[in-house]
């Protein structure tokens, strides 16, 4: 099987409150609009937001949740703050060496911006 592109489709329980989120809000670029919803870019992923359907009834919370790593987490922390958005958990660095912030999106899902430090093991160049 080859795979071609791929994205996270989410089916808000208000569509225009969550465009207004990720749009106004967060700040992720449009890739494309359509007359059914909103694609978002996020680095190298892509993050659509479904303007029809929203979650099936008695469905259970988003069971995931967005990694965005950004270049300086606590900036990062002062913007979205200065933009009125909620801080589920302040900026800090964890056991495992990245330093990670939480943020809720109006239906609950977690989004995890998160910093990886020069010295963590993710930026080595594991070539010989």
């Amino acid at each position: 099987m080859e795979i071609l592109a791929s994205r996270v489709l989410l089916r808000p329980a208000d569509y225009e409150r969550s465009l207004a989120f990720y749009r106004d809000t967060i700040g992720l670029a449009i890739a494309r609009e359509y007359g059914g919803g909103t694609v978002f870019y996020a680095g190298q992923s892509l993050i659509e937001l479904a303007g029809h359907g929203g979650p099936p009834a008695g469905a259970p919370p988003f069971p995931g949740a967005f990694w965005l790593q950004v270049r300086d987490l606590y900036a990062t922390q002062a913007e979205l703050q200065a933009r009125g958005v909620e801080i589920a958990r302040e900026a800090r660095r964890e056991p495992w060496g990245l330093h990670e912030m939480h943020v809720a999106d109006p239906d609950g899902v977690d989004l995890i911006f998160v910093q990886v430090p020069e010295t963590h093991p993710l930026r080595r160049d594991t070539r010989d």
